[in-house]
């Protein structure tokens, strides 16, 4: 099962306060938000996003903790061995009220699992409805009725999980006047509040990462705020020597975080291969490592929230190319390509443009947006990655190759937009009222190929 994991922001972007919360995959499907659409141009009424803050408990809330986080494995591990044991014997499908039952109020009168008494028991009940989601996808899966990836079985929680999490609903919490959290049955934690709550949160989960760091990741319910029409549109080509180069040429340098921090988590890494494995110096110099990484990770998630904020509020169209990570991920540029986060990136685009009103279009993969000239749209084949600028044979202009990428890029959005809206489909915003010619081609059109012209396909002489 894709597990839930959260997204932090700084207090204050460069050029203002943050346009809206936070929304996490996991969040999206359960709401029904779709995260991957070629043209993302749709608008809710109420959108539930997640609002993340650092908790600081006491030593013998942490214990508290540490024991709700065990009993809730238990319960997701207790659920899933009954159900795996009556698949092999051939027994019905064990529904989710029969398997509460069984699990937790039936095993907390046994001498085994009396203990389940001691934290909540809506700590309990959330464990199993992980359990009931992840077998609901994973079954949809096998039928062909999720898109994306096929979903593997669920598997057993272990206590050795870097990431501890519990979820507790509105009966399990409660935030205080003072400002403090009220956990069911492990008392009130210090918050500290970077931003106030838009509204009365539905649910929380409590989170502890491989650093050591406790989180409280609230769920609110937020209006859309459509921001004032505009009519600026912009093409974005994403880049490991560039993070983004933008249509009107801007660049955007890439900070490369990890890269940044190498040395440090160079001998952070050896000073934790030289120490004993089950010895409390091991343990601290994990933590050590986990705080270097999660340092980089801070950082990454802040620049991609103020650049897609600054993109979304000043743009009326963004459009960007549909990129095979996955695929980028098995060549040399690994590294940089798991370090830049593009997918992260691209997905705050989407839900807030959907929120306030934009347009995100993503050009079909295959499009060749380095092969274009953004003249006079003659194509030239393919280039290397060391050709970073080359001139048209057909008009002689001069480009950049990811400032004529991204122009490209614009232009192809454009015209799967207009297509839009020529076919009767709503589009966001004022972006009818664009100056981008809806309805007509805006796209220069292609020169005729020459016979000898490098990039295109021969077909075979008849024999």
């Amino acid at each position: 099962m894709r597990k839930d994991y959260e997204k932090t922001r700084p207090k204050t972007p460069p050029d203002g306060p943050w346009m809206d919360g936070e929304s996490t995959p996991r969040d999206a499907a359960r709401f029904s938000i779709p995260l991957r659409p070629i043209f993302f141009a749709v608008m809710f009424d109420d959108v539930q996003l997640r609002y993340r803050y650092r908790l600081y408990p006491t030593p013998g809330q942490r214990v508290a903790l540490a024991r709700a986080f065990g009993c809730a494995r238990v319960v997701f591990n207790d659920g899933l061995r009954a159900r795996q044991a009556a698949h092999a014997a051939g027994l019905p499908y064990i529904g989710d009220t029969d398997l509460q039952k069984q699990v937790i109020t039936r095993a907390k009168l046994t001498p085994e699992r009396a203990w389940l008494g001691e934290v909540s028991s809506v700590v309990l009940v959330q464990a199993l409805a992980d359990l009931h989601v992840a077998y609901r996808n994973f079954f949809a899966s096998l039928a062909g009725e999720r898109k994306g990836p096929e979903i593997a079985a669920p598997r057993f929680r272990s206590r050795k999980d870097v990431r501890q999490s519990v979820r507790l609903t509105r009966n399990g919490f409660r935030v205080r006047p003072g400002g403090r959290l009220r956990v069911a049955k492990v008392g009130e934690i210090k918050v500290r509040w970077s931003r106030p709550l838009p509204s009365e949160p539905s649910s929380v989960t409590v989170v502890r990462d491989a650093a050591g760091r406790y989180f409280a990741s609230f769920v609110v319910e937020v209006e859309d705020e459509p921001l004032p029409a505009g009519g600026r549109e912009v093409g974005v080509d994403l880049g490991l020597a560039d993070f983004a180069v933008l249509s009107d040429g801007t660049k955007i340098s890439n900070p490369r975080w990890l890269r940044s921090r190498e040395r440090k988590l160079k001998r952070a890494q050896q000073a934790l291969s030289r120490t004993q494995k089950g010895s409390r110096n091991r343990g601290k110099a994990a933590r050590r490592v986990a705080k270097a990484h999660a340092r980089a990770a801070d950082a990454r998630r802040e620049f991609h929230h103020q650049l897609s904020s600054w993109l979304v509020r000043d743009n009326q169209a963004v459009y960007v190319e549909t990129l095979s990570v996955k695929g980028l991920a098995r060549t040399r540029q690994a590294r940089g390509v798991h370090d830049a986060g593009w997918a992260a990136f691209v997905r705050m685009l989407e839900y807030k443009a959907a929120r306030h009103g934009r347009t995100v279009a993503k050009v079909a993969r295959d499009f060749p947006s380095t092969q274009l000239c953004s003249q006079c749209g003659r194509r030239d084949g393919p280039k290397p990655l060391r050709v970073r600028a080359w001139a048209c044979p057909g008009c002689g202009a001069r480009h950049d190759r990811d400032h004529n990428a991204a122009r490209n890029v614009l232009h192809e959005g454009r015209r799967l937009t207009s297509s839009t809206v020529a076919a009767g489909c709503t589009p966001a915003q004022g972006h009818a009222e664009t100056p981008n010619a809806c309805g007509e081609p805006v796209r220069p059109p292609f020169a005729v190929a020459r016979f000898v012209e490098p990039g295109t396909r021969q077909k075979p002489e008849a024999a």
